[in-house]
């Protein structure tokens, strides 16, 4: 299975970094991973709300040049479907199952993602009504996956 997490934004902290590094090392036993970054459009605090929609709207553009043609599209959206960790365990090995190989999730940026995004992924995925980081919820996803598969095998796992 190729799992592609698709990220608004460069992971600027070393712990992140390490983090990152570390999962995708632990990933690699189950999948072929890969993390691509794309700029995030910058903006000043306070802006309009049109105006949010256009930063977003650049942002989803930049992210749409990297899916490709038989992605499953999975959006992290806080408005979106909330998974236990075998929940999500189940979803990928049933994508997998289905012949769905090419699974892509989508981080949006510090506004989230545009309209253009959420309404055309196959899926929406919400990990919390809460908001997070985006650069932190990369780790977090990245931290689920791989229990996803670790649950999926039958081992071990923290509960």
């Amino acid at each position: 299975m190729q799992i592609n997490i698709l990220a608004v934004g460069r992971l600027k902290e070393k712990y992140l970094q390490e983090a990152q590094k570390e999962y995708l090392k632990r990933l690699s036993a189950y999948a072929r991973v890969k993390v691509t970054e794309v700029e995030d459009e910058p903006f000043k605090e306070g802006i309009s709300a049109s105006l949010e929609e256009s930063v977003k709207s650049r942002e989803a553009g930049r992210l749409l040049k990297h899916l490709s043609q038989g992605d499953f599209v999975v959006a992290l959206d806080r408005e979106g479907r909330q998974m236990t960790s075998e929940e999500l365990s189940e979803f990928i090995s049933t994508l997998g199952l289905e012949g769905k190989s090419r699974v892509t999730f989508i981080i949006g940026g510090t506004l989230g993602l545009s309209e253009e995004i959420t309404k055309s992924a196959n899926h929406k995925l919400s990990f919390s009504k809460m908001t997070f980081p985006h650069q932190l919820m990369r780790v977090i996803l990245l931290e689920q996956v791989f229990r996803a598969f670790k649950i999926a095998r039958g081992e071990p796992y923290h509960k």
